[in-house]
């Protein structure tokens, strides 16, 4: 088999990854990538020396594709499937890719800063850095409020690269920093999140570390 994905299931951008290989059943094998085992945290770095997640290795043209945006767009252009995830048109592309930096920089960042707080030792928290990024939260919550009005996705009626990076984004962020009440359009774009099938694959796969989530 020519692709082979290192990720974890349980982590936000390689969920981004994964989504996109199920939206268009593209083949790969699934290679999982334990950080906190130091033979195989080696190993990775042999083929990533970033260590970052997810990675994707194409043997038949002998390419590492690190980074999950980049992942998916040379998916676009070399494996492409039915589900387009950048359009051909360049002012339709460069409007998927600003929301998929959005979801990125504005959502899934936060998010993150909130749960690496939470796994932090107690004399090691940094309350000011969570509030500012729950703050940072719910200003993306009303882009995403306003944004998605009238919308099925990201970008209307097409699935795109930018719905591959809010759906793993949004699940987390209502997690840490509930969408809560004024928010209808946002939850209601995460349950279509939720019920597209490569998704929910995707959650599926994920629901045995669930109960490792940091709580708050």
């Amino acid at each position: 088999m020519s692709l082979h994905l290192y990720s974890h299931p349980f982590a936000s951008f390689c969920q981004k990854a994964l989504v996109a290989l199920y939206e268009n059943a593209t083949p790969f094998e699934a290679h999982l990538v334990d950080l906190g085992d130091e033979a195989g945290r080696a190993a990775f770095q042999a083929i990533w020396p970033m260590g970052k997640m997810p990675v994707l290795r194409d043997e038949a043209r002998d390419l590492t594709i690190p980074e999950a945006t980049i992942m998916i767009e040379y998916l676009d252009q070399r494996y492409r499937g039915a589900v387009r995830f950048l359009p051909d048109d360049p002012d339709q592309a460069w409007r998927v890719r600003l929301r998929d930096r959005f979801y990125d920089l504005h959502v899934q960042e936060p998010m993150q800063k909130i749960v690496a707080d939470r796994l932090r030792p107690a004399d090691s928290k940094d309350p000011f850095g969570v509030e500012a990024a729950r703050m940072q939260l719910r200003t993306a919550y009303g882009w995403i409020e306003q944004d998605m009005a009238g919308k099925t996705w990201a970008m209307g009626e097409a699935f795109s690269l930018a719905d591959c990076a809010a759906a793993p984004a949004l699940f987390y962020a209502d997690l840490v920093e509930p969408f809560g009440e004024g928010r209808s359009v946002a939850s209601a774009y995460l349950a279509r999140l939720k019920a597209r099938p490569s998704f929910a694959r995707v959650v599926e796969e994920a629901a045995y570390f669930m109960p490792f989530f940091p709580k708050g």
